[in-house]
């Protein structure tokens, strides 16, 4: 998914929150709220009485859920005192079905208990920045479902960006770049910037890889005693299949080798050659200018918005509307995640 990078300083004060009602549901159980005066992005929805079970409220209203998180992108629900990760694993059965597993990884990590994994397990100091779910393969989860299981004392937010907002932002030529062109993800497996290959496709046994791969249009060169090098052309740009909407949708600025600091950029060239562990290209293996590059990740920084976790917050958000990313912290946090719904690249 992603690669670490240091901490930016943010204008937005993210705890300067004013709820500023907007109706009750239809059955006057369950408020909507808009989160944040400046955006619509997430709607907030919390219990308007006592005891509201919120698995139970999300089945019976699945049919108007749904268009609310593709109007808005991203739905808050807090207040309603979802205390297990099993709860959650309910609450996301219930509005999407089965869960997806985390195939084709490209962070660390741990599955919790039957689908549901923690968010990505990089040091509490490093700064993820915005990307879709699994936007660097040809199939992807249309939801993606956050729970706060334990907020930290101090940062730690899962800060949102409107993909097609960032669309908007970035400039027409390199939007017409990365359309005609695509990308490409070249990954060299078990060096210092990506996982062991026997993680990334959760199997020890090469046949299993090599059929994944096949299938996946991933092209595959085993290197030396274990190494494994993949080569795979993805979507730059994409249409919602609900809403026909254009949406930025790549991880482009993340596998480039621009992503990393100046020191390690150079230290990881010298001792890797002509390739290091992770980059992107063209689909067409041309260089992506990095200026280009620089004014993508200045979009995502424009659209970027965020907000402190409560204990028990849940974050239904479309991973093709929106993107997310962390935020630095202190102290203990637990976020876990859960995705559903897969789609494909009908072009791929």
């Amino acid at each position: 998914m992603n690669q670490p990078q240091a901490a930016k300083p943010d204008a937005a004060r993210p705890g300067a929150i004013r709820r500023k009602p907007i109706r009750a549901s239809q059955d006057a159980l369950v408020e909507e709220s808009a989160l944040r005066e400046q955006g619509p992005l997430p709607l907030l929805l919390q219990p308007a009485v006592d005891g509201v079970d919120v698995n139970e409220w999300a089945a019976a209203h699945r049919d108007e859920i749904r268009p609310k998180l593709l109007a808005h992108g991203a739905i808050l629900f807090r207040g309603f005192k979802v205390g297990t990760v099993a709860e959650f694993e309910a609450f996301m059965q219930a509005l999407a079905g089965d869960l997806l597993d985390y195939s084709y990884r490209s962070t660390p990590r741990s599955q919790v208990s039957g689908k549901i994994y923690t968010s990505t397990e990089y040091p509490a100091h490093q700064t993820i920045p915005q990307h879709n779910e699994m936007s660097y393969t040809r199939r992807w989860p249309m939801l993606v479902g956050f729970f706060c299981v334990e907020p930290s004392p101090e940062g730690g937010e899962t800060p949102l960006a409107d993909s097609r907002a960032v669309f908007q932002r970035i400039d027409p030529a390199i939007r017409e770049r990365f359309a005609s062109k695509s990308v490409m993800y070249v990954r060299h497996y078990g060096d210092a910037l990506d996982l062991p290959w026997q993680d990334v496709f959760q199997t020890h046994d090469r046949a299993v890889a090599e059929e994944f791969c096949r299938q996946a249009g991933i092209e595959f060169e085993w290197q030396g005693a274990d190494g494994l090098r993949t080569a795979q052309v993805c979507q730059g740009v994409a249409a919602h299949p609900a809403t026909g909407e254009m949406v930025w949708f790549n991880q482009a600025h993340l596998f480039h080798v621009s992503s990393l600091g100046r020191e390690i950029r150079d230290a990881l060239l010298q001792s890797a050659g002509d390739e290091p562990p992770r980059n992107a290209y063209y689909g067409d293996g041309s260089a992506i200018d990095e200026q280009d590059l620089d004014r993508i990740r200045a979009a995502y920084d424009s659209e970027t918005i965020a907000f402190p976790w409560q204990k028990g917050d849940i974050l239904l958000v479309d991973n093709m509307l929106v993107s997310h990313g962390r935020r630095p912290y202190l102290g203990k946090r637990k976020i876990v995640v859960a995705m559903a719904e897969p789609c494909a690249n009908q072009a791929g």
